[in-house]
């Protein structure tokens, strides 16, 4: 089954996630199908929190691919932005 999840990368103390399509047997870091977006929890000043490929999220999810919690709700969020 495919899910998207998140990928830690980033320093120590500084998290950066990148949003990616993968196994679900895959390793939460490892081999990856597609990057989809990222989400940077600790953004401060213009930089972006949040960037996502909403086409493709749609094109896996119509696949079978499952939605992390954390994936469903910056995908919410990334909506909401759109529309505001």
């Amino acid at each position: 089954m495919v899910k998207i999840r998140l990928t830690r990368g980033g320093a120590k103390k500084r998290p950066f996630y990148h949003i990616v399509a993968t196994d679900h047997r895959n390793k939460r870091d490892g081999r990856s199908l597609e990057r989809l977006g990222f989400y940077n929890p600790v953004a401060q000043g213009n930089e972006k929190r949040v960037e996502l490929n909403a086409e493709r999220v749609n094109h896996w999810v119509s696949q079978g691919a499952q939605l992390t919690d954390k994936v469903r709700m910056l995908l919410k969020e990334t909506a909401g932005q759109a529309s505001a």
